[in-house]
């Protein structure tokens, strides 16, 4: 969320205003998800804090969490062109995969999942998204997103739902796809280790996503190609927004990329890969105004429209954050995720946050995950 100028008459008013998290300076490639058997402490203490996770279930719970990862992604292969989506829940240890065609999940596959039939796959779901997409979202539009336990799509307007209706009419959106609701608007978020505050042209903040060999990468909306950076001294030598919200910073000769992210705690966590979590699993995200912060991944594919233009493809969560924090980290135990985009609320009553997928930053600009 800024705290620009915009954004502080937007927080006068009580707007609901979907933000960038960008804070102006003032003087004052996937790999396999391993088991989480030894969490740092600071982890598990924000899942108690924030999701009100006992300390003696953590650890089984992303556990659970990091195995559920590896028999979703078996799941989609298998399901192929009938796949619906798939959902976790970490308390209950149970996973949920959602299938046009249920009588497909049988066999070694089967075990230890619920198969729920659906009515439109995520294909199919995510197609009619495209068409709000090209229809273009209107600023009383604030974000679309496939809800995969519901099996459509969610489209959220500013102050009534009546934009989002006309969205959706004008697009020609089946109704019987779409449940219409209201959110705050998002904004973008701003402020070499992930967390971590560095400054851009010496007038805003933003946090370090992930270490990326020759430098790291962040949010698009945090600074432009040729901009530069101070603490770690770089140049954005990638960037791009709005439509996506990712960049990388190539740093200079002194300034060490490592694969580990900012606990807020006095410690930090190791990055072992970027294996993308399910729907439902538990996360946490750093950054260098609210530190270290969990929820849990609510969708994929979310398309959001803030005031600055439209961003799509977008991790939506409920981890809340805060001007300053835009570009920072979000992992699932050690798997890198993505790099906070914007959201709506904040870290005293709660919101939501957008994440750029790590993976798609990395195989857009050619770059290499720096692991711990």
């Amino acid at each position: 969320m800024s705290t620009s100028a915009t954004f502080r008459r937007a927080a006068a008013v009580g707007a609901t205003a979907l933000t960038l998290l960008l804070a102006p300076l003032t003087t004052g490639g996937a790999s396999a998800a391993t088991p989480s058997s030894d969490l740092p402490a600071g982890m598990v203490e924000a899942l108690e804090r924030d999701l009100g996770v006992p300390r003696t279930d953590a650890t089984r719970r992303m556990t659970f969490q990091a195995d559920a990862a590896t028999k979703v992604r078996t799941l989609t292969q298998a399901l192929g062109s009938t796949y619906a989506g798939a959902w976790v829940d970490p308390a209950a240890g149970t996973v949920h995969v959602a299938t046009t065609t249920p009588s497909k999940v049988r066999g070694p596959m089967a075990t230890g999942v619920t198969t729920v039939p659906a009515e439109r796959t995520l294909a199919e779901l995510e197609s009619l998204g495209a068409r709000l997409d090209a229809a273009g979202l209107p600023a009383d539009v604030a974000t679309w997103y496939v809800d995969v336990p519901t099996n459509r799509l969610v489209v959220e307007a500013v102050g009534s739902t009546a934009a989002a209706a006309e969205l959706v009419a004008a697009a020609g959106v089946p109704a019987d796809a779409v449940t219409l609701a209201t959110a705050e608007a998002p904004q973008t978020f701003i402020d070499v280790i992930g967390g971590n505050a560095y400054y851009i042209n010496a007038r805003s903040r933003c946090s370090v996503g992930f270490a990326v060999q020759g430098g790291f990468v962040t949010a698009g909306h945090c600074g432009t190609v040729g901009a530069s950076t101070t603490s770690p001294s770089g140049t954005f030598r990638g960037s791009s927004f709005p439509g996506n919200d990712y960049a990388w910073v190539q740093v200079a000769s002194g300034n060490t990329p490592r694969g580990l992210v900012n606990n807020y705690s006095g410690g930090t966590v190791r990055v072992t890969g970027s294996q993308q979590a399910a729907v439902g699993a538990y996360v946490c995200r750093s950054g260098s105004t609210t530190g270290w912060r969990c929820g849990t991944v609510q969708a994929y594919n979310s398309t959001v429209r803030y005031s600055q233009g439209t961003v799509t493809g977008l991790i939506r969560t409920n981890v809340c954050a805060e001007p300053g924090d835009s570009g920072g980290s979000l992992v699932a135990g050690t798997q890198a995720q993505g790099v906070t985009s914007g959201g709506s609320g904040n870290c005293r009553y709660g919101g939501t946050t957008y994440f750029q997928p790590v993976n798609e930053i990395l195989q857009a600009y050619g770059l290499r995950l720096v692991t711990g």
